[in-house]
């Protein structure tokens, strides 16, 4: 997702999106860990779209 549209996401869309991503990183993991994936760069894509869900709460938070 680019950052553009995380910025018009509100407040609780943030969250649910940071909490559904969180779990989809788990399962890819776990997925992972288990077997081999059949893409595993979608763990790196997961973990920084995570990263990009954070940086945009911590920015309205000091607001």
């Amino acid at each position: 997702m680019e950052y553009d549209k995380i910025k018009t996401l509100t407040n609780k869309e943030l969250h649910g999106a940071l909490r559904d991503e969180r779990l989809q990183l788990q399962k890819l993991k776990f997925g992972h860990a288990v077997s081999q994936i059949e893409n595993p760069r979608k763990i790196r894509y997961s973990r920084r779209l995570i990263a990009k869900y954070l940086t945009e709460i911590n920015s309205r938070k000091k607001q």
